[in-house]
């Protein structure tokens, strides 16, 4: 499956933006400080998104729930 294969939904983003793509969520996280990518949260995203990439199927949809569990552990830190 490509990187650029579309989520069935886009995952939204604080401030209006939102993620359509695998790749467009792996950018997100490559964007991120190094420090939180290797917090489990975003490693177990990345897992997802690999996965979906390198497979399809289902693995899709558990990237999608992967990044948007990550992105909402952002609020509740602290």
């Amino acid at each position: 499956m490509p990187w650029s294969t579309p989520f069935d939904d886009p995952i939204p983003l604080h401030g209006g933006r939102r993620l359509a793509t695998l790749q467009q969520a792996a950018d997100y996280v490559m964007a991120l400080p190094e420090k939180v990518q290797h917090e489990v949260r975003w490693q177990v995203a990345v897992e997802n998104l690999i996965n979906a990439a390198e497979t399809g199927g289902g693995w899709l949809m558990f990237a999608r729930i992967a990044m948007m569990r990550a992105l909402n552990a952002e609020g509740k830190k602290g």
